[in-house]
């Protein structure tokens, strides 16, 4: 069991304090990663918070299918897409759009520490949304393959083919800016 598992385990046993170890654990990955559907910090932590209140409040079974991580990233991809449908139907006008630039850089700062992965970040802005969550999980988060096909609802050969595309056209985007990546 991973730490994020036993965790949950101990506040479904009744530690209320093993849910803080969870949110400290995973709300600024999570959250990043919810800002690659949204574009926005504040609508990305907003579906943060609906997670971890659904685990909170529902309390869902954790089947040990897979790790903690994704799992709760599966979750999180759900609860951001039924977000975004709603949204649609009911067009919300955001006035919280003032912070969001200074919130999302505060998160970037402490989640991504190093400068090259922080201008890779930046960059991928650019992606489209598949490219942006599969480098994201893959690179960031340090999903494997099988995982990152799993949070994704794709087969594994969908997200090789993502995989590479994405490599492919960050790398573009890179070499515009004169900027060279090893990994890449």
């Amino acid at each position: 069991m991973d730490n994020g598992a036993s965790s949950y385990c101990r506040f479904l046993d009744g530690d209320r304090n093993s849910f803080t170890e969870l949110v400290t654990d995973y709300w600024d990955g999570l959250t990043l990663y919810l800002t690659g559907f949204t574009d926005s910090i504040t609508e990305a932590e907003e579906a943060a918070e609906e997670v971890f209140l659904k685990l909170y409040a529902d309390k869902p079974t954790f089947s040990g299918n897979s790790t903690f991580k994704t799992w709760l990233f599966a979750i999180g991809r759900n609860t951001v897409l039924n977000m975004l449908r709603k949204r649609r139907k009911h067009h919300e006008t955001s006035l919280d759009g003032f912070y969001e630039v200074s919130d999302r850089q505060d998160i970037e700062q402490n989640h991504i520490l190093d400068e090259n992965k922080k201008l890779l970040y930046d960059a991928m802005d650019g992606l489209s949304s598949d490219y942006r969550q599969v480098l994201y999980l893959v690179y960031f988060e340090n999903f494997g393959v099988a995982e990152t096909a799993e949070i994704m609802h794709k087969n594994q050969r969908q997200i090789y083919n993502l995989l590479y595309r994405a490599k492919a056209a960050l790398k573009k985007i890179l070499e515009k800016e004169g900027f060279e990546y090893e990994e890449l």
